[in-house]
């Protein structure tokens, strides 16, 4: 029998990126929604949301703009407070990084080329209701499409909660389709009950997960959004009781979260296991049922080499990566595969969660590899321009390449701009 909340293992047996994501009975079940929504409209979309999200024959299946509002405006003066002072944050975020992406303008053989960033018409965002609902995704997804200039945004979720749809109103949305799973993602990307949406974007359970990975090409979204992970790395300057606390937070998310840990010293992991046992007792229920099964599915490693350390993260490529250590921007800068890095042990992982202001919406199950966090990017295009007025310099190059190709047409395209 394991000893350790966290099973010990050796660096080399970190698990790698996870296939969780793809499951054939999961996808058989979000392409019998898809097939649904595309085939029988709102008709389906009420059965599917009266069987999987509660909601009754006669309630309408969209929630508009000024309704939004008025929860809103009968919301505590605080908790209005409170959402308000995170979308700042978020927000002054976002157009920061909008303001990075300038338009290009440059010089080009006989004239000039460049480009610009254009945004989508139309975003959806999936906004979780379960156990846990999440009025943070709604400011997280909806903020950083308007700050990119997206004209209209809808969201879409189960049982929204007052606190969600304020959340909503005050981001930007234009509406709340009272739906969730797949077939909320199939409902945004038909263009049923809600207007046919460019992109769809935010974290969701399994079927959400796989519903914008089969439709993706039909519509744009963020990199696979699957069970959430946490990877801290730790030396003897780290708080044990700080660690635990860390872990924890990310353990309670679902049974199926993974948090991991890799520390320098054996003290240092059995003072966090310590603090992990006093802590998670003094949990309410349903959460330390959560995270005592959660925490089944993580580890600790013993590794005083920070070269192993690193080899580790990199293998392991999690959502959440939390340097707490004397150095952590040196550590950082060996780091490849992270979806977020938090630096230093002052950094909580919670923080990202609640709009400090980097987005919370963020690669899992190995993406970090390839793929970013939400962002501005997700909802613009850059778009290439070309502006040739003597064409002198590119005609014969042009035509050569298309006969290597065997593409006379094309050959004949260029030639005949010969003067």
């Amino acid at each position: 029998m394991e000893k350790h909340t966290l099973k010990r293992i050796k660096i080399e047996e970190i698990p790698e990126p996870s296939v969780r994501l793809f499951d054939p009975e999961v996808d058989a079940v979000a392409l019998s929604a898809i097939d649904a929504i595309r085939t029988e409209g709102e008709t389906a979309l009420r059965d599917w949301s009266v069987k999987f999200d509660g909601l009754s024959r006669d309630e309408p299946l969209i929630i508009h703009r000024d309704e939004m509002g008025a929860v809103y405006d009968s919301l505590p003066a605080a908790t209005a407070e409170l959402l308000a002072r995170a979308k700042g944050r978020i927000a002054a975020f976002a157009a920061a990084q909008r303001a990075c992406l300038a338009p290009l303008d440059m010089p080009a053989p006989g004239g000039r080329h460049g480009h610009e960033f254009v945004p989508v018409a139309r975003v959806g965002c999936y906004v979780p209701g379960g156990a846990f609902p999440l009025p943070s995704s709604a400011l997280m997804t909806v903020v950083p499409a308007k700050a990119a200039g997206v004209e209209e945004v809808w969201c879409a979720g189960p049982n929204p909660t007052p606190e969600t749809l304020a959340a909503a109103w005050l981001a930007g949305a234009d509406g709340f389709l009272r739906c969730g799973g797949a077939h909320a993602i199939a409902a945004l990307a038909f263009g049923v009950a809600a207007p046919k949406c460019d992109v769809i974007v935010g974290p969701g359970g399994k079927y959400v997960a796989a519903a914008k990975r089969l439709l993706f090409g039909l519509v744009g979204t963020e990199a696979p959004a699957g069970p959430s992970e946490l990877l801290v790395i730790a030396d003897r300057s780290a708080p044990p009781e700080v660690i635990a606390a860390d872990i924890l937070a990310q353990a309670e998310h679902s049974p199926d979260a993974m948090p991991g840990l890799i520390v320098t010293e054996e003290t240092l992991a059995d003072h966090i296991e310590e603090a992990l046992a006093v802590q998670l007792a003094a949990l309410p229920e349903p959460n330390r049922s959560i995270a005592h099964t959660s925490l089944r599915n993580g580890f600790c490693c013993i590794e005083p080499d920070f070269e192993r350390a690193i080899f580790g993260a990199n293998r392991c490529a999690p959502e959440h990566l939390e340097l707490a250590t004397a150095n952590p921007t040196a550590l950082a800068k060996r780091i490849n595969n992270a979806g977020a890095l938090f630096l230093g042990a002052g950094s909580a992982e919670v923080f990202g969660d609640y709009g400090a202001g980097p987005n919370h919406t963020l690669p899992t199950g190995g993406a970090s590899r390839f793929a970013a966090g939400l962002s501005v990017l997700h909802f613009l295009r850059a778009r290439t321009w070309l502006s040739i007025e003597d064409p002198s310099a590119l005609i014969e190059d042009t035509a050569a390449f298309a006969r290597l190709e065997g593409l006379e047409a094309h050959a004949r395209a260029a030639l005949i701009r010969k003067r």
